[in-house]
């Protein structure tokens, strides 16, 4: 079997939603300066009729035995490397040596360990397992030596729902009521923000925990936006909501101080994750070796695809450090945690605005009932990223000059 063809195929629809999709945006890096902390939140375009339009774009790789693998959606820049500098790599290979391609490619990107050309890789990554899955007859986690349970624990992420504390707990009470036992909230404010900012953030904590109740996991993201006094001084008077994790408090390239909050907050019972933008076992291993962090959170279609972060998994099971791979792309993640032991991967994580967005164009779409999925909705061929052309209202392929 060979590739005949890596196609780059750009698909737009549209998507019933009556209320503003986007209500909030979380804390930036950026904010530190006051120009950028006025920004809004993501933007869906409204169409006139209450629907928003939903573009994508997903690579497909061909075979001359008429199999093919998807993966996506991929960003511009992302469709760009593949077209130009990976497509090369690719065609006239024989896709089930996904080890052959991956090492052909990270070798040839020796400016692109991080950043655009590995996420182009960890999308071209899981294309390839999708495919293997299909010419196989086979779900991914089978391939992978699952499953190894039948369900699989999941946490509602709340990105994109607003965090003004009463509207948040009201969304949060309702997460519960669906039978979610676990939730993940993001901040708004950093130091930029001032002491102001900081009430904010410790009243959302506290609002969140009594809407919750006791029993109810509730983890807290500042998305690399805080620096070491902030964290702790929040640390410090949000201990007594319990959350089950703080995470990326700092940049990923401050791995001591990563380190030194985690020393803080460790006596305060509050555990560190991060991981989320680093590539590779390579990136990642330091996260370890600098007991940086409590869990490890790569995510497959940025820090390598499905067969870097089956590495990154075996890596951290030696320091006994859980693998909750950020939830870009919910199938992959799903049919990694299948085939991983419950202590090494123990939870997915499900963004449940991003991952609707994510996800509308598929056929067989993810969604946690219950805050749990039935691994046996995984049973069919490949990673399930058959595009439903129901939803497709114009297509075309995308071209590059490189």
């Amino acid at each position: 079997m060979k590739v005949t063809a890596v196609r780059l195929l750009q698909i737009q629809g549209a998507m019933a939603f009556a209320e503003e999709f986007w209500e909030e945006r979380l804390v930036r890096p950026l904010d530190l300066y006051p120009q950028h902390r006025q920004e809004g939140p993501h933007a869906l375009r409204r169409l006139e009729d209450g629907r928003y339009r939903m573009e994508s774009v997903f690579l497909r790789l061909e075979t001359d035995e008429g199999v093919y693998g998807t993966a996506g959606p991929v960003s511009g820049e992302q469709a760009y490397i593949i077209a130009t500098q990976l497509r090369p790599l690719v065609v006239g290979q024989d896709p089930r040596a996904s080890e052959l391609v991956w090492d052909r490619v990270y070798r040839s990107q020796v400016h692109g360990r991080k950043g655009p050309p590995m996420m182009a890789l960890s999308a071209l990554d899981c294309a390839l397992w999708d495919l293997k899955g299909k010419w196989l007859g086979q779900p991914v986690y089978r391939l992978l030596g699952g499953p190894t349970r039948e369900r699989i624990p999941a946490y509602a992420s709340a990105l994109g729902y607003s965090v003004e504390p009463a509207q948040a707990a009201a969304r949060a009470r309702a997460l519960v009521g669906e039978g979610w036992r676990a939730t993940k909230w993001f901040f708004r404010h950093g130091p930029g923000s001032g002491r102001e900012g900081m009430e904010h953030n410790v009243a959302l904590v506290r609002a969140l925990r009594e809407a919750v109740g006791p029993d109810v996991d509730l983890m807290l993201d500042a998305w690399m936006s805080w620096d070491l006094p902030y964290a702790v001084q929040v640390g410090r008077r949000i201990a007594e909501y319990r959350p089950r994790w703080l995470e990326e408090p700092t940049l990923p390239d401050k791995l001591e101080v990563y380190a030194q909050i985690r020393r803080a907050l460790q006596p305060l019972g509050i555990p560190i994750s991060g991981g989320e933008h680093e590539y590779t076992r390579w990136g990642l291993k330091q996260y370890l070796d600098g007991e940086a962090v409590d869990v490890l959170q790569p995510d497959i279609y940025w820090g390598g695809g499905l067969s870097e972060t089956l590495k990154i998994c075996t890596l951290a099971s030696t320091y006994d450090i859980p693998v909750v791979p950020h939830g870009h792309s919910v199938p992959a993640t799903c049919h990694l945690i299948a085939a991983q032991p419950p202590d090494v991967c123990p939870l997915l994580e499900y963004l449940v605005k991003w991952n609707t967005v994510h996800q509308w164009f598929l056929q067989t779409p993810v969604h946690p009932q219950g805050g749990q999925v039935d691994v046996a909705t995984l049973d069919r061929p490949g990673l399930g990223m058959e595009l439903d052309d129901e939803k497709i209202t114009d297509q075309r392929e995308l071209t590059f000059v490189g």
